[in-house]
């Protein structure tokens, strides 16, 4: 209750000593900062207190926001001190500070410190949807000691706009909890877990004083690459700005941002109807673009009204990707109401133009939002404009309501086509560990969000119930800490009367007393129709399917972690006995606390592939693939980094059957001809980076990859295509990149 009390009193700014953020808790320094020593178990969710004494503070000064923690930590519980890339933590010992600058629930921030000084960050949206992609510049130091280590944490700030507040403080909402990696147990201040249904507005309120920092950033950078294949060099050049004269005004702008490959994605096989979901690292789409994320389709946070890895796409002529010349951010406050606008446009005479607008509004418990998007597509005659109104209320602390609509405009050559789409998500905490969650979607045929945003899929009707459970009263014998058990009712159909299918699934996941976690889900759909695969040439009948997935981490202990799944999936027309296995193994090994070597292999067999052929003409395929996915991580000391990745793909496909799909859905065995095939893919990166100061960066790096697809000349096998990978050079290049952020 103490701390409580002490979290609710207005901090007046009062003199205090320049701050040295050196980890170590200097009693004068922090003597006028409020203290918190209420931490509470959130994993597991228990909220008891917790056995870890954890004590921390936190003030207000000009420079920033300041944080600090002690950390008790007595020689019998180990401490983890693996350094890793940023962002990418794993169980390691570590505090985390979770802010919204304005108090309202809408959007927040996360700083994340560990005991080897690694960090991570990123943005908070939609109550609990943590985006990683964003970075940046914080101060942040630690210490140890015999029984306890120590961090401190300085946030400019100028890292995120605010609005503005009446009089000599504003209301922010807070949280700090902490990790010990050893035993993956979490406490944090206020008792509350992003796993929750509500989390960004369940933070704790406290008043602090008011400042206002201003910032002028400009961060220019030069690429040098050379083109192993054919000889070639390029050099390119461009600069991002960041302008923040106040708390209410952030401008962010960027020329001819940077593509270069020193951040590269994954290896992806799909053969579906369904485009894959990429994130973005670019600096400029990452800043303060939180405000932007307007989930639409899904419980998730990958369908949204803006997908920035639209700008600089595949060009429309299909003359390679879009050249992004420029762009523009605006956030900021007035009168009560955020905004935020957003332009970018590409070069030459097909280049695309993408708009953005959107203003919210916050009201006691409950806030409301609205944005317009537009995009010209000038090669094929598009101008697509897309409309949407959110709203989100909370009646109290047991209900959340969010609600959103969109509508679609797309004119084409002289003809428009306009449709609308909605969701309701209701979160409903029931007590004792319960909880329900009801989920209604409605996007129709013509709805178009794809120019700008991401959507897997229209003509959509989907409604869902969960009701789970968590139970955290385990005996102290139980190797497990706490259960979280799951059960979903779904029904989907599309607006045509099409019914799609019916599905009940069952999960629990379930945290473990040494560190490392458990999960499995098995789901199952009743017979029903697919009308994606023959991309609008019938609808198919389509037999139950039937999914099944499990997997398990073991976290590191002395030099060894290690991960696995295994899977199998029944989606094919030869009904649920005939899914395909799965089997990922990952074992990761650490040298030592700066090295660390890793190596995944996954083995998958499907008897039953099925695969749209053209026309109303489908597949089935028996496949056999062969993927690895293998690196190291070198932390040479707190400013460099060398990694190396490699992912190798290979892939085979034995034609089984062919069928046409008769006039009812009915899939019709035919003897039309099918060609085996196979693919084989690579993707090799060294890459070498060292930090000259905050966001400020030379990268060396080299790249190679590849990719070959062949049908009908075999036959082929699964060990050659794997094998034959690592003999692709498609591209070769060496790239030299460096960046440095000055600040004004």
């Amino acid at each position: 209750m103490r701390s409580l009390l002490l979290a609710m009193v207005v901090s007046l700014p009062l003199p205090t000593l320049a701050l040295d953020i050196d980890g170590k808790v200097d009693p004068t320094e922090w003597s006028s900062a409020q203290r918190v020593d209420d931490f509470r178990m959130t994993q597991p969710l228990t909220r008891e207190p917790s056995r870890h004494a954890t004590e921390a503070w936190y003030m207000a000064t000009a420079d920033g926001l300041a944080f600090a923690f002690r950390n008790h930590q007595p020689s019998d519980v180990p401490r983890t001190r693996q350094r890793f890339q940023r962002d990418d933590n794993g169980n390691v010992d570590r505090v985390n500070v979770y802010v919204d600058f304005d108090g309202d629930g809408r959007s927040g921030y996360n700083f994340m410190l560990a005991l080897s000084d690694g960090i991570g960050d990123g943005t908070i949206a939609n109550e609990n949807q943590f985006n990683t992609d964003w970075d940046g510049a914080w101060q942040h130091a630690v210490s140890e000691d015999g029984d306890s280590w120590s961090a401190e944490i300085l946030i400019p700030w100028h890292i995120a706009p605010m609005r503005r507040t009446d009089g000599d403080t504003r209301t922010i909402g807070l949280s700090l909890d902490r990790v010990v990696g050893d035993t993956g147990e979490r406490m944090a201040w206020p008792a509350v877990s992003y796993t929750e249904q509500r989390y960004l507005s369940a933070l704790q309120k406290v008043e602090v004083p008011q400042f206002s920092q201003s910032l002028l950033a400009v961060t220019p950078y030069i690429v040098g690459l050379y083109d192993n294949i054919d000889g070639g060099a390029d050099i390119d050049a461009g600069v991002d700005l960041f302008w923040k004269p106040n708390g209410q005004f952030q401008l962010s702008a960027t020329l001819n941002p940077d593509f270069g490959q020193v951040e590269s994605d994954g290896i992806v096989v799909n053969f579906s109807a369904i485009e894959t979901f990429f994130g973005d690292k670019r600096p400029f789409f990452t800043e303060n673009q939180g405000y932007f994320e307007v989930p639409f389709g899904s419980l998730g946070n990958a369908q949204q009204l803006i997908y920035t890895r639209r700008v600089g796409a595949p060009a429309d002529d299909g003359s390679g990707s879009g050249d992004v010349t420029a762009a523009v951010k605006i956030n900021g406050s007035v009168g009560g109401f955020g905004y935020g606008v957003f332009a970018a446009t590409e070069g030459d005479s097909v280049g695309r133009d993408f708009y953005a607008l959107r203003a919210t509004r916050g009201f006691e418990g409950q806030s409301i939002g609205a944005m317009v998007t537009r995009v010209n597509r000038p090669f094929l005659g598009r101008e697509a404009t897309v409309y949407s109104f959110d709203h989100q209320w909370a009646p109290d602390a047991r209900w959340n309501i969010r609600t959103n609509l969109v509508g679609s405009s797309i004119d084409q050559r002289g003809e428009t086509v306009r449709d609308t789409g909605a969701q309701v998500r209701i979160d409903h905490e029931l007590g004792d560990g319960w909880r329900q969650q009801f989920y209604m979607l409605h996007s129709g045929g013509d709805l178009q969000l794809n120019d700008f945003g991401f959507l897997d899929r229209n003509n959509f009707n989907y409604a869902r119930y969960e009701i789970s459970r968590r139970f955290t009263s385990l005996p102290e014998s139980s190797p497990y800490a706490s259960h979280q058990w799951r059960v979903a009712a779904s029904r989907r159909s599309n607006d045509n009367g099409v019914h799609i299918g019916n599905a009940f699934a069952v999960n629990r996941n379930s945290e473990r007393r040494d560190g490392g976690n458990q999960f499995f889900e098995i789901a199952a759909w009743t017979p029903g129709h697919d009308d994606l695969i023959t991309r609008g040439n019938g609808v198919v009948d389509h037999p139950g399917k039937l999914y099944a997935f499990a997997e398990r981490f073991f976290p590191r202990k002395k030099h060894w972690s290690f991960y696995g799944s295994v899977n199998y999936n029944a989606e094919g027309l030869g009904g649920i006995d005939r899914g395909a296995w799965a089997l990922y193994l990952e074992p990761t090994y650490a040298v030592n606390d700066n090295l660390s070597v890793f190596a995944g292999l996954e083995l998958q067999r499907n008897p039953d592939l099925t695969l749209w052929r053209g026309g109303d003409l489908l597949g089935t395929f028996g496949s056999e693939q062969v993927f690895l996915n293998a690196g190291t991580a070198w932390l040479i000391g707190s400013k460099q980094e060398l990694r190396v990745r490699l992912e190798a793909l290979g892939l085979d496909a034995e034609a089984k059957r062919a069928w046409r799909v008769a006039a009812d859905g009915t899939p019709v065995r035919s003897h039309d001809a099918l060609d085996d095939f196979a693919l084989r893919n690579l993707g090799f990166q060294v890459r070498y980076r060292y930090e000259f100061a905050p966001l400020s960066y030379l990268y060396l790096a080299y790249v190679r990859g590849g990719s070959l697809f062949g049908a009908g000349a075999g036959p082929y096998s699964v060990r050659d295509e794997f094998s034959g990978a690592f003999d692709l050079r498609d591209s070769e290049q060496l790239l030299v990149k460096l960046s440095y952020r000055f600040e004004i």
